[in-house]
């Protein structure tokens, strides 16, 4: 394994990691500004709305540093593209 194929996989699973709370509380305050399941409880509206669109910026560059990586490796693992060889 070359080192930028190493680094792809450390990188797939840290931002993996970060993105499983960042996921559930976009879920838990989307739910919430609509009050279904029961959410709404939490906190009102405007709090869930503020705390909703702070996340944006955060998840989507977990989702890019999540998924380019992610989609290198598979193309290796295909053999779509060939790991370089040590000079």
């Amino acid at each position: 394994m070359n080192r930028l194929s190493w680094i792809s996989l450390k990188l797939v699973r840290w931002t993996g990691w970060l993105l499983l709370p960042i996921v559930l509380a976009f879920l838990v305050t989307g739910y919430a500004m609509s009050g279904r399941y029961g959410l709404g409880a939490l906190t009102d509206e405007k709090t869930a709305l503020t705390l909703h669109k702070l996340m944006h910026l955060p998840l989507g560059i977990l989702v890019l540093a999540h998924v380019l990586p992610s989609i290198y490796l598979a193309l290796l693992r295909w053999g779509w593209i060939k790991q370089r060889t040590a000079s």
